[in-house]
């Protein structure tokens, strides 16, 4: 068994956990997540704590089992909590606008035209000020994944900085040719 997987998860009061035979449903305050299992995988749950063994030894089995326990902590933590992403839009002129209505977000980048957007379902976009934008949803994956595609449009350049950067995200910048 993996060292992950062998680490217990405890389940918070407010999230109830329903183990199927191949599909295992973690619902919370903030909504509901579904995973799928193999046969390769056992889901116990004693006292609000959740333990994951294999059912054989196989290498496969084993790499699964701690895949599948990190999944699952993923969606215990965000059905109870919830996931967040900041991104920092670094440049003159470089702005974001949250489209309440229409799950857009308009962001202008420097390009000819502005760049619209389109907010997948389960994902809140917030924009407090012009040059922030905070990413939320109950989904890891999906969370991660948009801000990636909003980074995308215009990623952090070496030499001035200017682009879309992770909040925490640390550039560091080249020295220009030297003549």
């Amino acid at each position: 068994m993996s060292r992950v997987s062998k680490n217990p998860i405890s389940i918070p009061a407010n999230v109830e956990v329903s183990i199927m035979p191949c599909n295992v449903s973690v619902k919370g305050p903030l909504g509901t997540l579904n995973q799928a299992l193999t046969n390769d995988i056992m889901l116990e749950i004693n006292e609000n704590v959740l333990k994951i063994q294999t059912t054989n030894n196989s290498q496969h089995a084993n790499a699964l089992s701690g895949t599948i326990r990190a999944l699952i902590a993923n969606m215990v933590h965000g059905v109870s909590i919830g996931f967040e992403k900041k991104l920092q839009l670094v440049g003159v002129g470089y702005r974001a606008q949250a489209q309440a209505g229409q799950n857009k977000v308009n962001l202008t980048l420097g390009f000819s035209h502005p760049v619209d957007h389109v907010i997948p379902d389960g994902i809140t976009i917030e924009t407090p000020s012009q040059t922030e934008i905070i990413i939320k949803g109950i989904d890891k994956q999906k969370v991660g994944q948009t801000a990636a595609d909003i980074r995308a449009y215009r990623k952090p350049e070496p030499y001035k900085g200017k682009g879309v950067r992770y909040s925490d995200e640390v550039i560091i910048l080249k020295e220009t040719k030297k003549k």
